[in-house]
């Protein structure tokens, strides 16, 4: 037996018999599992599932959705021909590389990450996440934005901007061949990474566009509790360390309807930077220089998730969100593809964490 296993095993023994050895423990096992990346679902999605018959690159997908880390390394691409020459339209890589460039230069300012790259994040979440396990149709299918029913409903209030920037960059790439899915999760992942702190996360286009309307009441919305909360993100394939991760990405939102009077107050101090600040602001309960969700502070607190949440607030609790959260999202960026065998990977042409 592991030296480490049998004093895990010692210390569990004396949980009842000492006040807080509970949550101690807890404490000491979540953050172990952080550090060994096992504190995220592994659960199989699309045509991976029960397939024997992989390709190289959806079995590098299956890898990264049982474990393998989605933090990219620091491999980049440079082309070597312009974007409207026939050898760049022949290269994936060549012609999402500018793409990227102008997406980058869109999301970024002096201070960090702009307005457009927090309308990019969420607005990757909210056309990936209307899926569940019993869905036939929806995830990253483009269709928040190929829809004008689904885009207008009450909880995609807030993305018109980032919407129609997204359609005109459409407009603009729709000849080399993209899909309108892929586009809105490139644009998600480089907005991550454009905001200081943000991690660099693998991502693979190829995605086929639907523009068929999502099914509704699939989206999180702020004034729900946390145990309907983590029953709806199982139904997607997270378990609840999962769903802390990703609230995590509230650090860099800003709310503008939950409460119209307080119109663009950000729900951390630092709206422009990736960092664990959200969780520990939360936890702090300001909600005056800050806006707190009903959603998110209900999950601070909640049994299945509030030790998650406190590891993050805590210190080194950057170097175990980062990660935690690449895994999630590349998971959210994968949720209703059905071709995951035949997507090609581009990671190499996304920014470099700053």
């Amino acid at each position: 037996m592991k030296i480490s296993t049998l004093l895990v095993g010692l210390v569990a023994g004396q949980a009842l018999a000492y006040p807080g050895m509970g949550k101690t423990m807890a404490e000491i096992q979540a953050r172990h599992d952080l550090t060994l990346g096992r504190r995220s679902s592994t659960a199989l999605l699309g045509d991976l599932i029960g397939n024997d018959s992989l390709s190289v690159v959806g079995a590098l997908i299956k890898a990264i959705l049982q474990g393998l880390t989605a933090v990219a390394d620091t491999s980049t691409y440079t082309p070597t021909s312009e974007l409207a020459s026939d050898a760049c339209k022949q290269s994936v890589l060549c012609v999402w590389f500018y793409i990227v460039q102008d997406l980058s230069s869109a999301f970024t300012d002096s201070d960090g990450c702009t307005d457009l790259a927090r309308g990019a994040i969420r607005q990757g979440f909210h056309d990936a996440a209307a899926w569940d396990t019993s869905s036939s149709y929806g995830g990253a299918d483009g269709s928040l934005l190929l829809n004008d029913d689904e885009f207008a409903r009450p909880e995609n209030k807030g993305l018109e901007d980032i919407g129609a920037q997204t359609k005109t960059w459409y407009s603009e790439y729709e000849e080399y061949g993209i899909s309108m899915a892929d586009l809105i999760q490139t644009a998600a992942l480089v907005a991550t990474v454009s905001c200081p702190g943000g991690p660099r996360i693998r991502h693979f286009v190829g995605r086929k566009d639907d523009s068929t309307a999502a099914p509704p009441n699939l989206l999180p919305l702020p004034e729900q509790d946390a145990d309907y909360l983590v029953s709806l993100f199982a139904a997607k394939t997270f378990d609840a360390n999962d769903l802390v991760a990703l609230v995590g990405a509230h650090t860099a939102a800003k709310q503008k309807f939950v409460d119209p009077a307080r119109s663009g107050v950000s729900e951390d101090s630092t709206p422009n930077t990736w960092d664990t600040k959200f969780y520990s602001e939360t936890l702090q309960g300001d909600n005056t220089t800050i806006f707190i969700f009903h959603s998110d502070k209900s999950i601070s607190s909640y049994a299945s998730t509030t030790v998650q949440f406190n590891l993050f607030a805590g210190v080194g609790g950057q170097a175990l969100w980062s990660p935690a959260y690449a895994q999630a999202y590349f998971r959210m960026s994968m949720l209703g593809v059905d071709n995951l065998n035949d997507l090609t990977e581009i990671t190499k042409v996304l920014p470099l964490s700053q």
